[in-house]
């Protein structure tokens, strides 16, 4: 016996109910279960749906579907870092390595330029500034999409989660590189100066791949991962 759409709709309204938010994961399970119930309905041809479906759920043990939700979380996650060393490399290829190497001489020549730290600490507190104002934004337009029970899938939340959390780690660093060092940037030694121009560098690439290109792509990228996304998000 095959299961009716109604019974379909439950099943992702039942996977909701058990802390599972993400459609891609609900669509995983709610195949799984629909799969088992007919299964057991093979056997137990007089068992009710209700019953079916709890009979199947206890098999996922006491955690329910946490297990599933934490082994999609991992496996999406090696995805999302294998976007982000896709993007990121590519800032050291040719045209990209132009803007690269025009960032990190910049830096290298405002380093020693006298108070350089100041001038350091100044852009960061605009970039600060105009990043706080991108996020409110992003997380305005997330929640009206949480309000509306439209269908959320997990790299679509990584990648909104992982920008804002990059974010504040590379504010917070180069804030720090700047204070820990005691005396001023202009009178360190060249090779200091290589370095630290150098990992700034990357910090902001990093920066502006998780903030701004992957965000810019994330369609592409949701396309790309779920064969389904734009039909889900046409209907």
């Amino acid at each position: 016996m095959k299961l009716t759409e109604n019974q379909i709709d439950s099943l992702y309204k039942f996977t909701r109910k058990h802390y599972v938010y993400f459609y891609d994961v609900q669509t995983e399970l709610v195949d799984h279960l629909a799969n088992d119930i007919e299964e057991i309905w093979e056997e137990k041809p007089n068992l009710t749906f209700e019953d079916a479906r709890d009979t199947s759920f206890k098999k996922f043990g006491i955690f329910g579907f946490m297990d599933v939700i934490e082994a999609k979380q991992k496996q999406m996650n090696k995805r999302y870092w294998k976007i982000l060393w896709r993007f990121f490399r590519e800032w050291f290829t040719f045209p990209k390595v132009v803007t690269t190497v025009s960032i990190f001489v910049s830096l290298f020549v405002v380093l020693q330029i006298q108070y350089s730290e100041y001038i350091l600490l100044g852009a960061l507190f605009i970039l600060v500034s105009f990043d706080l104002i991108k996020q409110t934004k992003s997380k305005k337009k997330h929640k009206k999409k949480e309000q509306k029970k439209e269908k959320i899938f997990l790299l679509e939340s990584m990648i909104g989660d992982t920008r804002q959390g990059f974010s504040g780690f590379a504010f917070i660093n180069i804030f720090n590189s700047i204070n820990l060092v005691k005396v001023p940037f202009s009178t360190l030694g060249i090779y200091w100066l290589l370095l630290i121009s150098f990992s700034i560098t990357c910090v902001i690439l990093l920066f502006y791949v998780t903030g701004y290109l992957i965000p810019q792509k994330a369609q592409e990228l949701l396309e790309e991962t779920y064969p389904e996304y734009k039909m889900v998000n046409n209907l």
